[in-house]
């Protein structure tokens, strides 16, 4: 048996270990069990005892992919452990600040003291986190000085984080940057609005700051009560009004006719916090037009307040809310007196007024203006093509500012989604050894009631929105494929119910043996519908909200465009940029390809289908996840000059 410690030394000797199974015809020479435990001597996912790893009727291969599962799985826990450790001894010094126990330079000390020496500050301050903070501040002052590292402190000023306040694709973007950068020796904080829907079973080691802060908003100071808590390793702030308690103690995110308002309020009460507390960020990151106005405020209020060295970055998921003004982005520049702004002063065309609507100012247009970089998330687009083809009015603007644009591929955790070690499915495969997948297409056949043969051609289709006449071409494709004894399993992201109850009618019109609906997103059934499919239906290639396409080529199904001939930004020449490779594959690969020719190829040319499939699997390149993320944005703050 061997025993794997939740240490990076026991790791080294487990993957040492590797090299000394004995092999006989392709077998080890005895059974082997791994049993996982932490240095607590609980088991690993188990409360009934050690996680047993039976491999004695297994390939060596097999063990060998099993057993990388384990110590990848131990070490992750281990990193999470210390991050967490580390983000929440931070937060504790914050509140010390608020609280007037220490003075902002001390806090800055200690900031960079924690994020120097974590692996050796969270060994020191396990025990002793419970502790209050009079006694946690004396081993603070004791514990020995190191030169600092570099890495650079972000926080990020947003309304979404996954997994506790999530309804688009802010919310893992964040999730997933912040790790990415974490793990790279970077210090990395997200400040939320408390709202009353967030899901704090998601929080640990949430706390209640006993001293309370004041920020500005409509000729007032009001104050606001901090929370402190940490997500996925990740310290989170969140801020309550207490004034405008309202505000934030609404049902949904977002959706509201005081909108401007309420996110202004957090936008402001955001930055009067971070002087408060005094900290000093290399980067104030702030995203879409919800906190578009942090870079205005930064830089008419702020700039002076002990913040000389911020520098701010905007990213936009998409600029689709500019089409859905006058709902969220335009607004009377009388409201921005609201937060200690001059409205008359700001309103004119190379600052805040609207490009089609003179009258009203703009508050993604002022993201765009006062920040340093903004970043647009697409895996398809080049910079051209945002600006001329999918800015809805803000095209003035971003040809103007088009030095600081910068277009980085959407990051998800490609960990996470790998089907050599994913959880959810019932057996692993990678690119060396595709057998997995045919197990998880017969096991997706059997859960949904579908007829068991892995010869049979099944296409997926997960989505998080589908128009009238992407419906109208599905319908379409359904009835012309399934006569070729096709199985389609759709699932619906949950965020979407007019689309679900669609394609529930649909279903229930055709009544077709080989369909399935699943109403629900649930993501472990998602992970099988991904591995299990031959084929996955995409409504667009740049998805940036599921991000299907990737994943579908992570699992080794090809993606197939909804609606091939339709491209909304086809007939614009980029001379600008190339694109990304993952572009240029996939439109040289996919985008001309029909569904009806992908299954004709499936089927009577499974040799070119299958060389597709091992380029899909091999090329690492076109996997854009957080790797290629963190690199985009560690380019893109490595650039100090501040631009006003």
């Amino acid at each position: 048996m061997i025993t794997v410690m939740l240490s990076n030394s026991s790791i080294s000797k487990t993957l040492l270990s590797w090299s000394n199974f004995s092999l006989s015809n392709g077998k080890p020479s005895q059974a082997s069990s791994i049993c996982c435990v932490r240095k607590n001597a609980e088991s690993n996912g188990s409360s009934s005892g050690p996680l047993q790893l039976e491999l004695g009727n297994q390939s060596s291969d097999e063990n060998i992919l099993q057993m990388r599962s384990v110590v990848r799985k131990l070490f992750r826990e281990a990193q999470q452990n210390k991050f967490s450790l580390s983000a929440e001894l931070l937060l504790r010094i914050y509140s010390m600040v608020l609280t007037s126990l220490i003075g902002s330079k001390e806090a800055s000390k200690f900031r960079w003291l924690v994020m120097d020496s974590i692996g050796s500050i969270t060994d020191n301050f396990s025990e002793i986190m419970h502790k209050q903070d009079t006694e946690l501040l004396v081993e603070l002052r004791h514990f020995p000085r190191k030169s600092r590292k570099s890495g650079y402190h972000t926080i990020h000023i947003c309304t979404e984080m996954a997994p506790v306040v999530s309804v688009g694709s802010l919310a893992p973007h964040v999730t997933v940057l912040s790790r990415a950068l974490q793990r790279k020796g970077n210090l990395v904080e997200v400040i939320l609005p408390k709202y009353a829907s967030l899901n704090l079973n998601e929080v640990h080691e949430l706390r209640k700051v006993e001293a309370e802060f004041q920020s500005y908003f409509n000729g007032q100071r009001h104050g606001n009560r901090i929370w402190t808590g940490v997500v996925c390793g990740i310290g989170v702030t969140f801020i309550e009004p207490l004034y405008y308690s309202a505000f934030f103690g609404c049902e949904n995110i977002n959706g509201y006719l005081n909108d401007f308002e309420r996110f202004t309020y957090f936008s402001r009460a955001s930055l009067d916090y971070i002087v408060k507390a005094g900290k000093h960020p290399d980067v104030l990151h702030i995203h879409n037009w919800e906190t578009s106005i942090v870079g205005l405020l930064f830089w008419e209020v702020f700039v002076n307040k002990g913040l000389g060295g911020t520098r701010i970055m905007l990213t936009c998921q998409s600029f689709e809310s500019q089409a859905r003004a006058p709902l969220c982005c335009v607004e009377q520049p009388e409201k921005l007196a609201l937060c200690g702004l001059d409205p008359y002063g700001l309103h004119c065309f190379d600052r805040l007024q609207d490009n089609n609507k003179s009258h009203l100012v703009n508050v993604l247009k002022v993201g765009v203006v006062y920040s340093n970089n903004v970043i647009i998330m697409s895996s398809m687009q080049t910079k051209g093509q945002t600006i001329h083809a999918t800015s809805h009015g803000l095209e003035p603007t971003l040809t103007i500012h088009k030095d600081k644009l910068v277009v980085a591929p959407p990051g998800f955790d490609s960990s996470a989604w790998d089907p050599s070690v994913n959880k959810f499915l019932p057996q692993n495969y990678s690119a060396d050894n595709m057998k997995g997948k045919y197990v998880c297409k017969v096991s997706l056949q059997q859960h949904l009631g579908l007829q068991e043969k892995a010869s049979i051609v099944l296409v997926g289709c997960i989505f998080s929105d589908i128009s009238d006449i992407e419906l109208e071409n599905l319908k379409t494709l359904i009835w012309m494929a399934s006569r070729r004894g096709v199985q389609f399993v759709f699932m619906g992201s949950g965020q979407t119910p007019g689309s679900n109850s669609a394609l529930e009618y649909f279903e229930e019109e055709l009544k077709d043996e080989n369909m399935r609906f699943l109403n629900k997103y649930d993501e472990s059934l998602a992970h099988l519908v991904l591995a299990g499919s031959d084929i996955m239906l995409c409504p667009s290639f740049d998805d940036t909200v599921l991000q299907i396409p990737l994943k579908a080529m992570r699992y080794g199904a090809m993606p197939i465009l909804l609606d091939f001939t339709d491209s909304k930004y086809g007939h614009f020449v980029d001379r600008d940029l190339e694109g990304t490779e993952f572009s240029r594959y996939i439109n040289d690969t996919f985008s001309n390809m029909p569904l009806n020719q992908a299954i004709d190829e499936l089927k009577n040319n499974p040799s070119k289908w299958d060389k597709k499939i091992d380029r899909l699997c091999h090329d690492k390149g076109f996997f854009v996840g957080c790797r290629v993320l963190r690199h985009s944005y560690l380019c893109i703050y490595s650039n100090k000059k501040l631009v006003k």
